[in-house]
């Protein structure tokens, strides 16, 4: 039996539709000189990489930098490390099996589990989306004047731009979203420069506190940048977007393309890094610093920095950085709910129609929350849907765990025991502190 049929063998069905099949391998990688090679792989990395830097972030990071300083970048360290494993071992699912998660989620589950799961990832999807449908309308009401509720009402037209790009080629909306990480990450490179953080705190906050596990406070918010960081869509997201790489379906094949799309997702999420810390530190440096410590609210924190700072433009700059945080975010979002619809039931549906059901799901709580409650309303329902992805997040880690771990599913390219183990460790982490914000959140609400 060849290493392809044996593979095959480990799943129900042998033969799968591919992932977004209208791009599957659509970009070709056939270059000798390995420069070349990254750029030719580099691209979902980023897709992915948009995710951690979404609206949702900006939320936890700043109530976490206002309220309790530097402390919390350790946990913003620690999450994005616990992402640089995590994708990893989704592109190699992709890669090696020929299946996105949700695909291999369908294979080796039975009907009801995998339903379950489905209605699971679909709940994520839409906290996601709703984080990404305030954030957008936040910004378009600081830069703009326009009210919150048609802003959320405006996040709709987005279908178009995404209809637009996948017309155009995969690699033009690669290209789309790493421009607008550039400038997220240029916008939060002057913050830092003009907030003048102090180094001694920044390096202390990467070390880990116990603080964190024992103040209830600080541990929602370190959930929240957990979720708002790991995202359960993005596991979905990039076990198919590797998949529009003209990668070799041979062994070696597989096996360079694993190493550079490791490569591709660990240089973008390095970015991520750089800008949620960025988002605390300047949090940190501007409201903690000055005993602001209540500024959880980006409308706030918006009307806060340039009085604070003493310079003009901080925070259009920072308004500017929301927008495009927010645009971005929503490009991924269509393909991810794509991917999940299709992997999970096998329902194909045309991209402008399934983003519009996803936008009408964050759309109906996020317009009602900006009519009835305003600006506090939206930055609480912000801070939640991130909680609300970290209590998803073991439903996509331990299944991407299980099936990479698996020799029948993925013969060579399984992991090896100190991976394995490594895995397992991040995924009992993950699941261990959502129980024990579940407790703390529960003794709130009885005592």
């Amino acid at each position: 039996m060849s290493g392809d049929a044996a593979l095959e063998a480990g799943w129900r069905r042998t033969r799968v539709t591919p992932s977004l099949a209208e791009v599957y391998r659509s970009v070709p990688v056939a270059h000798t000189h390995w420069l070349r090679k990254i750029l030719a792989f580099a691209g979902p990395g980023y897709l992915v990489a948009v995710g951690y830097m979404d609206p949702g972030n900006w939320a936890t990071d700043l109530a976490g930098g206002s309220q309790f300083g530097y402390t919390l970048l350790s946990v913003i360290l620690m999450s994005n490390l616990m992402a640089v494993l995590l994708q990893g071992l989704a592109s190699k699912l992709g890669i090696v099996t020929g299946r996105d998660l949700a695909q291999a989620c369908r294979d080796h589950y039975s009907k009801p589990v995998s339903f379950a799961l489905w209605v699971l990832c679909e709940i994520a999807i839409a906290a996601c989306d709703l984080a990404e449908v305030i954030g957008t309308a936040i910004a378009l009401n600081l830069l703009f004047g326009i009210p919150l509720p048609w802003g959320v009402a405006i996040t709709a037209l987005d279908v178009l731009l995404v209809l637009y790009l996948q017309n155009k080629g995969f690699r033009w909306l690669e290209a789309l979203v790493i421009s607008l990480v550039a400038v997220v990450g240029v916008c939060f490179l002057f913050e830092i420069v003009i907030s003048r953080p102090e180094l001694a705190g920044i390096l202390g906050g990467f070390v880990p506190s116990s603080e964190i596990v024992r103040n209830p406070e600080m541990l929602y918010i370190a959930i929240g940048i957990l979720g708002a960081t790991v995202m359960p869509h993005n596991l979905y997201l990039h076990s198919s977007i590797v998949q529009t790489r003209k990668y070799e379906q041979t062994t070696d094949g597989k096996r360079e393309a694993v190493r550079y799309a490791f490569i591709d997702s660990t240089i973008a999420l390095s970015f991520a890094l750089f800008i949620n810390a960025a988002i605390l530190i300047v949090a940190a440096a501007t409201f903690h610093r000055t005993g602001n410590t209540q500024v959880a609210e980006i409308q706030d924190a918006y009307q806060l920095l340039t009085p604070l700072l003493g310079v003009g433009g901080a925070s259009v700059v920072f308004a500017l950085a929301l927008l495009a945080s927010g645009q971005n975010s929503t490009l991924t979002g269509t393909l991810a709910g794509q991917i999940v619809m299709e992997g999970f039931l096998n329902i194909r549906l045309r991209p402008w129609l399934r983003r519009l059901i996803t936008r009408a799901i964050a759309i109906v709580p996020a317009a009602i929350t900006a009519i009835l409650y305003g600006e506090s309303g939206t930055a609480r329902l912000l801070v939640l849907s991130q909680v609300i992805l970290s209590l998803q997040l073991s439903f996509a880690v331990f299944p991407l765990v299980l099936f990479t771990s698996d020799p029948a599913k993925m013969g060579a390219f399984t992991n090896p025991r100190w991976l394995k183990v490594l895995a397992y460790t991040v995924a009992a982490l993950i699941a261990s502190l959502n129980a024990w914000l579940l407790i703390q959140t529960a003794r709130g609400w009885l005592a």
